[in-house]
């Protein structure tokens, strides 16, 4: 799934010369706490949020810096400092250092980034014009999506069967030479030798996310201490 499956199409913007007080009354409004800034040809310079104009107000009650700080070079920051705490238009208060995504991102790299970057949206450009804003919630819905439509697919034995061991195969963690799933009516039962709790618990996991399976069940013994190489 990429970003253009899950993102949110025509979102609200704003130019960067509206004034401050319009975008908090377009944000209550609407109920939304964040919005790119753009310019007359549809590309993205910037990004607004209720975060910027909440240290906006904080920013007034920052102390001025000391006469050695001043002599340090400190000038420059108290200078946008000020011009953030005074400012009354969006390009006096916006983020400009702005995490972006293609069209062709996938999920889990939208997801790394909201993740990694502590950022509750991420715009979606195309040519740098904006296309589309990934939030949370939309990343939610994506997840929530397969939960939905497993009902839909076929939930024959066999396809789960084949789909457990795929995916077992694909991890570092389990090895099908020692583990192997069953399955009758929905019901996966694993069996082999798995000794580590967290093992099961990890395969428990990752049987529950094939569409059809309706309970995992363990049948499996310790593994013997002359099995090297065991999960």
């Amino acid at each position: 799934m990429r970003a253009r499956d899950i993102m949110t199409t025509d979102p609200i913007t704003v130019p960067p010369e509206t004034p401050l007080e319009a975008v908090a009354a377009l944000m209550a409004d609407r109920g939304i706490s964040g919005l790119p800034v753009v310019d007359e040809e549809g590309r993205l310079v910037g990004l607004v949020t209720d975060g910027d104009l909440m240290r906006r107000l904080s920013a007034k009650e920052d102390k001025p810096a000391s006469f050695f700080a001043t002599l340090l070079g400190a000038t420059a920051d108290q200078a946008m400092a000020y011009a953030r705490a005074h400012g009354r238009r969006v390009r006096d208060v916006m983020s400009t250092n702005l995490a972006t995504v293609t069209e062709d991102a996938t999920v889990e790299e939208v997801a790394h980034i909201l993740e990694t970057k502590r950022i509750r949206r991420v715009p979606v450009l195309r040519d740098g014009v904006l296309v589309g804003v990934v939030s949370r919630a939309d990343l939610l819905r994506a997840v929530m999506q397969p939960l939905g439509s497993g009902a839909e697919q076929e939930a024959s034995d066999p396809r789960i069967r084949r789909e457990i061991l795929a995916r077992m195969r694909a991890e570092p963690w389990i090895s099908t030479r020692f583990v192997f799933p069953m399955v009758k009516d929905g019901v996966v039962s694993f069996h082999g030798f798995l000794s580590a709790q967290e093992t099961k618990t990890a395969l428990r996991v990752l049987a529950e996310g094939v569409p059809g399976v309706k309970k995992v069940v363990f049948d499996t013994s310790p593994a013997p201490k002359m099995m090297i190489g065991m999960p």
